[in-house]
């Protein structure tokens, strides 16, 4: 099953970081978010994505086309213009990179892919900024199992501040550290997509993926959504890549399930 990310925004709400460069190339511990993500999906067995590109989307595909030489022990022999490699970690991957227009929304970058996915075949999708620990072989099985069109993963984001538990008498019981908020759950991404999925993309382009195609497979009773009870956080502001860089430096990355 192929894997979709979208990076094709324009990251503004992270400006620090995206003058130069796609958010989805914005690094934690030296490494870019969508390596995070794809990471993820790889230790699930998921090898072969199709990210689509957008704002600066040159910066992912001159990653990806060095990524081999960047990543492996290399001897060069000037002399004779030769190079040979001495080891390759690199990672089992297929990757096609798509440019899916600077102004395209969410559902047209989508639709773009529809050639590159395979006639009638389901296919997953995600955020290029968000990571987490979800289990994506059980969100699949999850998937396959309601037999509905679309999964949508779903999350209790923690709120920004501690909360107090205060007894009746004023007592401060105890204090929570950024407690979930209000037990709302909001979209998370990881997506599983049958097929004709698409066929609810309407206005090419302009489609919001978000709107008008998700409330049209709700309406139609074939959406349904994996409530992920475990890590998850999106990087939308610098705060965000701080408190992500922090974990990793820590050794509290939760979203790290990979050896």
């Amino acid at each position: 099953m192929k894997v979709l990310i979208l990076a094709g925004g324009y990251g503004s709400r992270l400006s620090e970081e995206t003058g130069l460069r796609p958010k989805p190339m914005v690094e934690i511990g030296g490494r870019p978010i969508l390596w995070h993500i794809m990471k993820t999906y790889a230790h699930h067995g998921f090898n072969d994505f199709i990210i689509l590109c957008g704002y600066k989307g040159h910066v992912i595909k001159e990653y990806f086309a060095n990524y081999f030489l960047h990543h492996a022990d290399v001897s060069f022999d000037l002399a004779n213009n030769k190079m040979q490699v001495l080891r390759n970690p690199s990672e089992p991957w297929k990757v096609t990179l798509l440019d899916t227009g600077l102004d395209t929304m969410t559902g047209g970058r989508v639709l773009r892919a529809k050639p590159h996915i395979g006639e009638g075949e389901p296919f997953m999708l995600t955020y290029g900024d968000g990571v987490s620990d979800i289990n994506i072989a059980e969100l699949v099985r999850f998937h396959e199992k309601h037999g509905g069109s679309i999964t949508m993963t779903s999350s209790q984001p923690e709120g920004r501040f501690g909360a107090l538990d205060i007894q009746e008498n004023g007592m401060v019981g105890r204090f929570v550290e950024k407690p979930k908020q209000s037990g709302a759950w909001i979209n998370a991404g990881y997506f599983v997509c049958e097929n004709k999925v698409l066929d609810y993309i309407t206005e090419g382009d302009t489609t919001i993926f978000e709107r008008a195609p998700l409330e049209k497979l709700a309406s139609d009773g074939e959406l349904y959504t994996y409530q992920h009870e475990g890590f998850w956080r999106p990087m939308d502001t610098l705060r965000d890549k701080n408190t992500l860089e922090e974990l990793w430096k820590r050794g509290e990355a939760k979203w790290k399930v990979w050896q």
